[in-house]
Order: C-alpha cells, then structure tokens, then sequence
C-alpha cells in the first residue's frame, strides 16, 4: 500500500532492548494531499530511519505496511514504512486552493449594467 504527503511533524526517537537487541522508531506525521487532507502517523525503525533521511516539510511518497494487535481487549494499528521516496519539490504536489477574490470593482454605476435585475 502507498501513501503521498507532506512529512507536517516529526516524533522523537524512541528506543529500547528486545529480544533480538537494541532498536530504535521514529514516527512522523504525514498530512495527505487532496480536497480533504488527512493526517497519519507512520514509523520507520531502526536502518530505514539512517537510510531515508525524511525530514520536515518534504513531500513523500511511502510504501507502508499496516498491522495491528491487541493489547488488554483493544486493538492498536501501526502503520511501518518499508520504503520512502522524496517526491521533486518542484512539482507541485499540493497545487494551490484557489483563492476567494472580491468583486472586481466597475466603473459603472449599481444598476447601469446588463443584468435583467
């Protein structure tokens, strides 16, 4: 599965001791693009986090894997990324909303115009 966005916030990294050694999870905060943006908080660990290098305000494109679990009869979802791609920055993955422009302002008189009414 894939995601697109913009990396909005970056989490401290967290470590600790397991089983099978040290490790270490960064989680960061990718806001979507689109008409309704959404926010999504995804991990990488330990190398993948040397590897991509993500830092704030860098449009990406993840390849994640989801997994959940349960924990004292509830459910947690992580979202694991196992491959970044920086997007350009020149292309414009969030193209501007338009803006809302006031009237243009006329010359004409109210009422001297076309209008039926």
């Amino acid at each position: 599965m894939e995601i697109e966005g913009k990396i909005i916030k970056m989490l401290p990294i967290q470590t600790g001791e397991g089983k099978n050694g040290t490790w270490k999870k960064q989680e960061y905060i990718i806001e979507t693009k689109g008409q309704f943006p959404k926010k999504v908080c995804v991990a990488l660990w330990s190398e993948k986090i040397d590897q991509f290098q993500l830092a704030m305000n860098e449009q990406v494109k993840l390849s994640i894997e989801l997994e959940s679990r349960e924990f004292n009869n509830r459910w947690y979802t992580d979202v694991q990324v196992w491959k970044a791609e920086k997007l350009n920055s020149s292309s414009d993955a969030y193209p501007p909303q338009p803006d809302i422009l006031p009237p243009s302002s006329n010359d004409e008189a109210p009422g001297n115009g076309d209008l039926p009414f």
